[in-house]
């Protein structure tokens, strides 16, 4: 069987765009309207708190020596090219796997910016229960979860090839 045209999925790359301009604008307003470090509730079990993470989830490595910045710059950057062939190369109907990709990337994107230009990433959405505290994180970061957790249901939501039609190439 011959294989459908690709780059019909990058399409959604308008999503990637889309969720890196929300990352940066809501960041932005975060930056310009809160005190770093100060919390201000919002509801219960939610506060707005601006914070600067040099690290990665959950500040890993933040105390490094700096090296970790451009580390995760590279990083993001090399697992973005992979994404965007990745998405290029995506049959017609996999438009699933082409959000949860564009998720993942714009949310990457929106957090490589924050790197490169102030050397952290700025997180100011901040939930907690008691005195058990989420890590601080942001739009980028949400996107990047919904984007992986997208991906995980997706193993659990498509067949197994079966045998004979990887033989075919079906």
């Amino acid at each position: 069987m011959t294989r459908q045209v690709t780059g019909t999925k990058l399409k959604w790359l308008g999503l990637a765009v889309l969720v890196i301009a929300l990352d940066l604008g809501t960041k932005a307003m975060a930056t310009a309207m809160l005190n770093y470090g100060d919390s201000v509730p919002v509801f219960p079990m939610f506060n707005l708190t601006l914070l600067h993470n040099t690290g990665a989830a959950f500040s890993f490595l933040a105390d490094a020596a700096g090296w970790q910045r451009w580390f995760f710059v590279v990083l993001a950057l090399v697992v973005s090219v992979v994404l965007i062939n990745w998405l290029r190369n995506l049959q017609r109907h996999e438009t699933w796997t082409a959000i949860a990709i564009a998720l993942i990337l714009g949310g990457a994107l929106g957090n490589v910016y924050d790197r490169v230009v102030h050397g952290y990433v700025v997180d100011f959405l901040h939930f907690y229960w008691q005195n058990w505290h989420f890590p601080a994180f942001n739009l980028a970061d949400t996107a990047i979860t919904i984007g992986a957790a997208m991906m995980i249901l997706d193993v659990f939501r498509k067949p197994a090839e079966s045998g004979e039609d990887a033989k075919r190439g079906e």
